[in-house]
């Protein structure tokens, strides 16, 4: 009884903790990007609206700022529990390192579960809806969804897109067709419909190439046969980290199967699928410090190296994810190196406690 209650207790401090941090980083992060967005106030989109749009994205920013969140609100949860002597006592009654660091576990099993939850099926919804709102709010009706160009390639056929609306119509599409290497047809259409489950071009201009001359013809309507659905051109020109862990899969599973390099819509999923073990390493650092060699130092010097060892691992994480794609190593170790390194730390800072 008395352990379940020891177990309670320190769970409850580190849950505050790190939603007080939370709400600390995000409230931060809403003030600075609310005057850095007031730049963009023109015509009906005011101030209001920027608040507005900035609230709306607030379930991506929770989930973004979760792992610094778990590992600074661990360093203070037990911090503030080493500081009063409280975790002395429990060592000193019988209570294992181990046992103690299960019960900080806890807690973070539930906020685990609370982002994996919003990233699957909250920040990928709120991300577009927020984005399209704000277009329109600045552009009127019809505006578009994503402003981001790409290319796809499907066979021996290229694809470059200007950029989709929120009502399914791609805006400035450019086909390129090929045999072998040599170029044997080239289309532009000012617009591509998803109609009754089929693509129309409209406004096409279709170029054909011959060995000795080329033949331009007009299309008012056209129909284009392709597998890519309007859910697919989303993933294609949306930004990829705010993407669904599942679409993550779908859209890295469609570019290996054109023949493409999926590095990246892979090195996302992983982050994201990786991400229970990502906090467990961070808490076990968060553990190590308040435990090892930080814990007679004061609070804020704990706090102050938390958030050095939190912007290490996520740029050494931003380091590693173009490395993979430049030297061909899969994006899994990208995510789990600076994990083990982590671990690694935690571990033998712990240890040399006994």
């Amino acid at each position: 009884m008395v352990a379940d209650r020891l177990d309670r207790y320190i769970a409850r401090n580190v849950l505050a903790a790190i939603v007080v941090v939370q709400l600390v980083l995000l409230g931060l992060d809403l003030v600075i990007a609310f005057i850095n967005d007031l730049k963009d106030v023109e015509g009906g989109y005011g101030a209001f609206d920027v608040l507005l749009y900035l609230g709306m994205r607030m379930p991506w920013r929770f989930y973004q700022y979760a792992p610094v969140a778990v590992l600074i609100g661990a360093l203070i949860g037990l911090g503030s529990m080493a500081s009063s002597n409280e975790l002395t006592v429990m060592r000193a009654a019988g209570r294992s390192l181990m046992r103690i660091l299960w019960s900080v576990m806890k807690p973070i099993v539930l906020v685990i579960v609370v982002v994996l939850l919003i990233a699957e099926y909250v920040s990928p919804r709120t991300e577009q809806f927020a984005e399209a709102w704000r277009l329109e709010q600045m552009s009127g009706e019809g505006a578009v969804l994503t402003q981001r160009g790409g290319w796809q390639r499907e066979g021996e056929v290229f694809y470059r897109f200007g950029a989709i609306r929120a009502d399914d119509t791609v805006i400035d599409l450019t086909r390129y067709r090929f045999d072998g290497q040599r170029l044997v047809e080239a289309t532009h259409a000012a617009r591509a419909v998803w109609t009754e489950g089929e693509w129309v071009l409209q406004e096409a201009e279709v170029t054909r190439f011959f060995d000795q001359r080329t033949e331009a013809v007009q299309h008012a309507r056209l129909a284009w046969e392709t597998d890519l659905t309007p859910e697919q051109l989303y993933r294609l020109l949306r930004d990829v980290e705010s993407q669904a862990p599942s679409e993550l899969w779908a859209y890295a599973s469609y570019l290996s199967n054109q023949g493409l390099s999926a590095t990246q819509p892979l090195l996302h999923f992983w982050q994201k699928m990786l991400m229970p073990v990502t906090m467990a390493s961070l808490v076990l650092v968060a553990a190590s410090f308040v435990f090892g060699p930080l814990r007679t130092v004061a609070a804020g010097t704990r706090v102050f190296y938390g958030v050095i060892v939190g912007l290490s691992f996520k740029y050494l994480q931003d380091l590693l994810a173009p490395a993979s794609t430049v030297f061909g190593f899969s994006p899994v170790w990208a995510v789990l190196t600076p994990t083990l390194a982590c671990v690694g730390v935690g571990l033998y800072l712990l240890r040399r406690t006994g």
